[in-house]
């Protein structure tokens, strides 16, 4: 993977009648990464995917799996997950009373340790953690379900997290998700952000999953040529 800013489709607005053709799409298209939302049903109000369905997506694609653990207790599960195939696996801040431990314990697993933070949670609570992460997630919308309402405030939450990242000298992807499309994707990256999960963008564009990747990575490109 070389792009500068990465595209990474999340699985959770695509056919899952047709998952192995779709990631396929993706991949032919030029994302970068697949991102794979775990739910629990608990800390958000929806039950998604498990393992299964990761290593399910490791056979069809060499891709890395950015898997999103939008679950209670996730401890618990790393293992299972880091054994399916994911490539880095991203917790709440909000759900991980031992974060520091938490992070480590992926990193030992062989996966990229991420850290996530809901649009309600401020910045400050990554401050002990940001040497350990490998990436560094901001919501944009109150997670639970695809097409979820934009959080105007994210872009400037990015560029705090941005801030303190480059403070530190961290090279961790800062990653956004929930509402990114077209229309925004260029001030996120103005903002700081390095890596955008795009859902209905993708898998939801009237032309199609190829042209709605190749939208997103057009609206970077013309940020970087002004």
């Amino acid at each position: 993977m070389t792009n500068k800013y990465v595209i990474a489709p999340s699985i959770l607005s695509a056919d899952f009648s047709r998952l192995g053709e779709e990631i396929r799409t993706c991949e032919a298209a030029g994302a970068d990464w697949i991102h794979v939302d775990v739910m629990d049903g608990h800390f958000v109000p929806n039950l998604t995917m498990g393992p299964f369905i990761v290593e399910h997506c490791r056979r069809i694609t060499n891709l890395p799996l950015d898997v999103h653990l939008m679950i209670e207790k996730p401890e618990r599960y790393l293992e299972a997950f880091a054994k399916a195939g994911a490539s880095g696996l991203t917790v709440h801040v909000e759900t991980c009373p031992h974060l520091h431990q938490t992070l480590q314990d992926i990193k030992s697993l062989g996966c990229k340790a991420g850290v996530v933070l809901n649009p309600g949670t401020p910045v400050g609570a990554l401050e002990s953690v940001l040497h350990l992460a490998d990436l560094v997630l901001v919501m944009s919308v109150n997670p639970g379900y695809s097409g979820g309402k934009f959080v105007s405030e994210s872009f400037a939450r990015v560029a705090e997290v941005r801030k303190r990242l480059d403070a530190i000298g961290s090279s961790a992807w800062l990653e956004v998700d929930g509402g990114i499309n077209p229309e925004n994707i260029s001030r996120m990256r103005d903002s700081g952000a390095t890596a955008f999960v795009a859902a209905t963008a993708v898998f939801k564009h009237p032309q199609g999953t190829a042209v709605g990747i190749k939208a997103l990575r057009d609206a970077i490109a013309r940020v970087e040529t002004r």
